[in-house]
């Protein structure tokens, strides 16, 4: 079973209208996010700059000493041509330091480490600048746990959130991003040759259309999963990523000591 298409104006002017109505709704100037060269931070950036304008779209370029120069090329390029304002914040400085003191670590947990310190910096400059952070996180990752909590996934909204990763090309291209983006491999770009279906395991165009049986379509039959050509070994590992990483799509648990739920407003009358 095929992942459906995207109808993609429609999709597109639902995704703008969020952008706009969630920057007039906080009263707050624009946005920031992270550029990395990759699809998402591409598409996210082409949302908004359609949404809201271009001088209300600011791009934070954050390499460390092992990310690909071609990456940082790859935001430019899409920077220009979006017509937004970029920052470079190398972030080695930052890395180096922490782990001068606390020594060496593998590369998962300093890519952890990256993540948030590449947040840390884009909501320090949201502040400056009176505006939000864009998030560019896509459901995929979000079903799979491929973020970084209060790192790559914390944001203060997030228009991919329901697309998946195939989905993403698909969009993306409708917004005219640029091919050399779109059709390179997908990279965290947290260490050389690093690439997204490797570390998970996973082919997007496979797993998308997994996840999209199992979440969107409610089939949990195995029988049927694999009679639409998933193996054994295929499903168990998407499933057990899905699992594991589930506090990820939540905040922290609150003990339940019984008092009504925080509201999201008040009104005193």
């Amino acid at each position: 079973m095929d992942l459906p298409r995207l109808d993609t104006a429609p999709t597109a002017a639902v995704l703008e209208n969020f952008v706009a109505t969630g920057m007039n709704r906080s009263g707050l100037d624009g946005y920031v996010l992270g550029l990395s060269g990759g699809i998402d931070s591409a598409l996210a950036a082409s949302i908004a700059v359609r949404a809201v304008g271009s001088d209300r779209v600011r791009g934070f370029i954050m390499p460390y000493q092992t990310s690909a120069a071609e990456s940082a090329a790859d935001a430019h390029r899409l920077a220009e041509k979006l017509g937004i304002t970029t920052e470079t914040v190398p972030i080695a400085p930052m890395i180096d330091a922490y782990y001068e003191n606390v020594g060496a670590t593998d590369p998962v947990r300093a890519g952890n480490k990256m993540a948030r310190e590449r947040m840390a910096i884009l909501f320090d400059r949201a502040f400056a600048m009176n505006r939000l952070v864009l998030g560019t996180s896509n459901r995929t990752e979000i079903c799979l746990g491929y973020g970084t909590w209060y790192g790559d996934v914390a944001c203060s909204l997030n228009p991919l959130g329901q697309l998946y990763k195939t989905q993403v090309r698909q969009l993306a291209r409708y917004y005219d991003v640029p091919e050399s983006i779109v059709t390179k491999a997908p990279s965290a770009d947290l260490w050389p040759g690093q690439t997204d279906e490797s570390e998970l395991g996973l082919e997007y165009d496979k797993v998308d259309k997994l996840l999209y049986m199992i979440i969107d379509q409610a089939i949990m039959s195995r029988q049927e999963l694999n009679r639409s050509g998933f193996e054994d070994g295929f499903i168990d590992r998407a499933v057990s990523l899905l699992n594991r990483f589930y506090f990820k799509r939540h905040l922290p648990a609150v003990a339940d000591l019984g008092l009504k739920p925080i509201p999201d407003k008040v009104e005193i009358v």
